[in-house]
């Protein structure tokens, strides 16, 4: 018991001799609890430590300078997979990558540097209750604004690291009455509960706490249900140096191909996933021909469709990641392609397309260039291969597949989007989330897949994940990854659709929910406060 009070002790003084490397050391160990580390007993105690710094600044404004180093700290190691991306291109120069994690931190670093900056200027008395429940309160509002604010960038809530392993939930299981944003800030709150107890020599209480996290994190997510629909995911590994080589097209298409036929003895509906950017070939009628010569199966989008439908067979349905063209005339007369849009088709056995979707979270900088005039002289460019850049589509959509069900499709890194994945009005069976990961090194799968994964508990859907590198899943209802394929693993999954659970409270009331918790939150500081003071 000593040496834990010791232990709390020295690290209370030391944060508050060195409040400044105490901001940026701290950022980056709650960084440590996000994938593929998942060192969440570390993250934990970070941000709880975090939480006495900010309490003890003697203003808001060094609060708030304290909060903008820890997240500087804190998105930069959890963001470090970006760099990756900037060694699959050859436009910019590839250390730029190294340049652009950190810029991107000074930016998302104000969120946390307001939640830090409102605690303290709402709750003046120093370390306590009061501040804990602000700052947690506070928490929630503006990782909900890192979520839309400039388009919004939602990678890495806080409250994953209340995830657990793939055959359990962990905490986030009570996320369908949350929300994500509220669940980052009961990771936020518990942090600091942990802390303060152990502050106040309150080891009973602080032990309970503990207890009752390791128990949350470990409980068991019970049996499984099984579903009815037949998929199969076709993970191809493809190489990101070769994905966009037209020289390699048709042995990208070949390598899909062989892991689609129908299982022997297999005769009921089944859907075949493929991943984002795996295919090439352009599937609509009507672009001019040089578009289809360059990329397309014979140059007929007819022909190119029908091989899909042959090449998944009888019964089956394909939803494959491709791109659409927009084509109009330009200002000096020619028709040619004005923009592009990430798209997943929906192809049937005979080669008809049954549906489509196109992606409306397109990534700054990725799939288009802000500000190009201005940007493209000084020799900047998007990530995405290509000259013109992707339009958004209008949002979640649900495609009615008939026997193969209801398939709503999130592409990439739309996934991450709390709230802004499932068409409320027409309420999928499953979630198809089609990626292309190989651009993002060791850390961006993982944290990817996490998303995933809390967007499934969230919304009470499976959702099926299918990426060119990996990593590719089964993710039922409950937030549990049933089957996946690691990365750099060319194989499939051959399974059954999870069913969905009824519309959970977040379906139904999406990110409200999680800014009333916070205004419960806030609430509840206020009161702690007022009590203080008489």
């Amino acid at each position: 018991m000593a040496s834990g009070l010791s232990l709390i002790d020295r690290l209370a003084a030391l944060v508050r001799q060195l409040p400044r490397l105490s901001a940026l050391g701290l950022g980056l160990l709650s960084a440590i609890g996000f994938q593929p580390l998942a060192l969440w007993p570390v993250a934990l105690l970070a941000m709880g430590l975090f939480t006495l710094l900010a309490a003890q600044s003697t203003s808001w404004l060094r609060a708030f300078g304290l909060g903008w180093l820890f997240g500087v700290a804190h998105f930069t190691f959890g963001n470090n997979w970006i760099a990756t991306a900037f060694t699959y291109q050859a436009e910019m120069p590839a250390v730029l990558g190294w340049v652009a994690v950190p810029l991107l931190s000074l930016y998302l670093a104000i969120y946390p540097a307001l939640a830090a900056a409102v605690a303290r200027a709402v709750v003046q008395q120093g370390p306590g209750w009061a501040f804990a429940l602000v700052f947690a309160g506070a928490w929630i509002v503006t990782e909900w604004m890192r979520g839309w604010v400039f388009t919004g960038y939602a990678w890495n809530p806080f409250g994953m690291v209340l995830l657990g392993p793939f055959d359990r939930p962990g905490i986030a299981a009570i996320a369908p009455v949350l929300g994500t944003y509220a669940l980052s800030g009961l990771a936020v709150l518990l942090a600091g509960a942990v802390v303060l107890l152990l502050r106040e020599r309150n080891w009973l209480a602080s032990g309970a706490v503990a207890v009752l996290v390791i128990a949350g994190m470990y409980w068991p997510a019970g049996e499984a249900r099984e579903g009815e629909l037949l998929v199969t995911i076709a993970q191809p590994d493809i190489r990101q140096d070769v994905l966009n080589d037209p020289q390699h097209f048709e042995a990208n298409y070949a390598r899909l191909a062989q892991l689609s036929p129908r299982p022997a003895g297999e005769t009921a509906p089944r859907i075949v996933l493929w991943p984002e950017s795996g295919m090439a070939d352009y599937l609509r009628e009507g672009y001019p021909q040089r578009y289809y010569d360059r990329t397309t199966a014979l140059g007929d989008p007819v022909y190119a469709r029908r091989r899909l439908g042959a090449t998944v067979g009888e019964g089956s349905v394909l939803l494959t990641g491709a791109v659409d063209l927009e084509i109009g005339t330009d200002e000096n007369g020619w028709v040619r392609a004005l923009g592009a849009r990430n798209a997943v088709t929906a192809v049937s056995t005979e080669g008809e397309i049954l549906g489509g979707y196109s992606k409306a979270h397109l990534v700054p900088y990725g799939e288009y260039l802000p500000f190009r005039e201005i940007l493209e002289p000084l020799g900047l460019s998007r990530l995405v291969a290509g000259s013109i850049d992707f339009w958004p589509g209008p949002g979640p959509q649900t495609l009615e597949l008939g026997s193969h069900g209801k398939a709503g499709i999130q592409i990439c890194y739309e996934i991450v989007f709390a709230g802004e994945v499932v068409d409320p009005d027409n309420r999928p069976d499953y979630i198809f989330n089609p990626s292309n990961d190989g651009w993002f090194g060791a850390s961006g799968p993982p944290q990817h897949l996490a998303q995933a994964r809390l967007r499934a508990i969230e919304e009470g859907l499976p959702v099926l994940r299918a990426t060119t590198t990996g990593i590719s899943a089964v993710i039922d209802a409950r937030g549990v990854v049933r089957h996946h394929l690691g990365k750099n693993v060319r194989d499939r999954i051959d399974t059954r659709v999870p069913p969905a659970t009824p519309p959970t409270l977040f379906a139904r009331l999406g990110n409200v929910l999680s800014l009333c918790w916070a205004i419960l939150v806030l609430f509840a500081g206020f009161v702690v406060m007022r009590r203080a003071r008489s």
